[in-house]
């Protein structure tokens, strides 16, 4: 027995209206996505099929490091006003963007030396660690150094920010001052640290997270969350770290970076060290 004839107007009953097609000038989506600017933003400057990749990767890259910032800097300021859970809500968001940041990756991971070659000229004196934005992220995780500024001298407006960016706490500073605003002994000479020097670990604020992580309800310890939440977000970074030295390695082995850097040496050096190192070393003597 077929029931066939009923099947056009149950159709025509679900059938769903028609989206609205028909604006005044640009789209809705448009004006809040920009789509239009984004996608006319690639100006390859070779003839290879390849280099249209590597540019849009290294763009989409610029995008993470921007929405990254965003999220620890409101991890930062809700630490400051001790709102712990707005801070572990923009930590946690901060993960889930570092992972696709680190995904991106894969577009460029597998390179040849001669894919690479093929439009590596088309960078010329351009190199990753001219990037304004991924230098506010790393002096956000503490990584400061006030000669990195010296690339941006050209560009007031992206010099002012990096320049506030060094003289401001990083993310772990706040961290550590919350910290102290709850009872943990961290020493002054660490909370009252020149802001624009890289952060070094010390010997206290290890024995601090030591005692946070020794507590008997564990389980039920909101610092422990903090600590966990920042270790997520160092073992990213160290992924990131990685992940670029494996794909710079394949890409063009030894040979010295673009913009005159140390190309894998360099890249080496960054990979070896942890950010927020005393919530790593702490773990032994728990």
């Amino acid at each position: 027995m077929s029931h066939h004839h009923d099947a056009p107007d149950a159709q025509h009953g679900n059938e769903p209206e028609n989206p609205f097609l028909d604006f005044q000038g640009t789209t809705p989506y448009e004006d809040y996505v920009q789509a239009d600017v984004l996608t006319h933003l690639q100006h390859p400057l070779s003839d290879d099929p390849g280099e249209m990749a590597f540019l849009v990767t290294t763009q989409v890259m610029e995008l993470w490091f921007t929405v990254i910032v965003h999220e620890w800097q409101t991890a930062a300021q809700a630490l400051r006003g001790d709102d712990l859970p707005t801070a572990l809500a923009a930590l946690k968001r901060s993960t889930y963007e570092m992972e696709s940041l680190n995904a991106s990756w894969k577009p460029l991971a597998h390179l040849t030396p001669g894919q690479f070659n093929a439009y590596r000229s088309a960078l010329g004196e351009g190199s990753g660690f001219q990037s304004a934005m991924y230098r506010r992220l790393e002096f956000l995780l503490g990584e400061k150094s006030a000669s990195m500024l010296v690339p941006h001298r050209g560009a007031p407006r992206v010099h002012a920010e990096l320049e506030k960016a060094l003289t401001e706490p990083s993310l772990y500073d706040e961290v550590l001052a919350y910290l102290a605003r709850r009872g943990c002994d961290i020493p002054a000479a660490v909370l009252d640290r020149d802001l624009t020097r890289r952060y070094e670990p010390d010997p206290a604020v290890e024995r601090a997270w030591q005692r946070i992580y020794s507590e008997a309800k564990a389980d039920e310890s909101d610092l422990i969350r903090l600590g966990e939440a920042l270790t997520e977000v160092a073992e990213l970074v160290w992924r990131w770290r990685n992940d670029h030295l494996a794909a710079t390695r394949r890409a063009m082995g030894a040979k010295p970076g673009t913009g005159g850097s140390a190309g894998v040496a360099w890249l080496e050096k960054r990979a070896a060290k942890n950010v927020f190192p005393e919530l790593w070393t702490a773990r032994s003597h728990v």
